[in-house]
């Protein structure tokens, strides 16, 4: 239970930190942070994967460069369900996803999470 509560408080630190780095992307609150990391998490677990299903000769042709743009639609899918976090347009949702992608990496390597076996 502790690590899920510790990889919850890491997901909506990685978004707080993201919306300071990237331009166009805005946490109102850490609660809303808290918020966008439940609902990212549920859009990866759901969503991503249809996404990725619908899109997959796209993802063939491109050398899975298309697997980008994917992230960014997930991401600004969870901008939008959660009150709180907005992004300004497309190109932000794309920086932002890439940007989360490695803060959430440097912040779980930092904690040293080890998932139980």
């Amino acid at each position: 239970m502790l690590n899920f509560i510790l990889t919850w408080l890491a997901a909506a630190f990685s978004l707080a930190a993201t919306a300071y780095f990237v331009p166009g992307f805005k946490v109102d609150s850490f609660s809303a942070a808290l918020i966008g990391a439940v609902v990212l998490g549920f859009v990866n677990a759901i969503v991503r994967p249809l996404l990725v299903l619908f899109t997959l000769p796209f993802t063939i042709l491109t050398l899975g460069l298309f697997l980008f743009v994917v992230n960014a639609i997930a991401f600004w899918l969870v901008a939008s369900l959660t009150p709180g976090l907005s992004i300004s347009g497309f190109f932000p949702a794309f920086v932002g996803a890439i940007v989360l992608s490695v803060v959430s990496w440097l912040v779980n390597w930092g904690l040293q999470i080890v998932k139980p076996s």
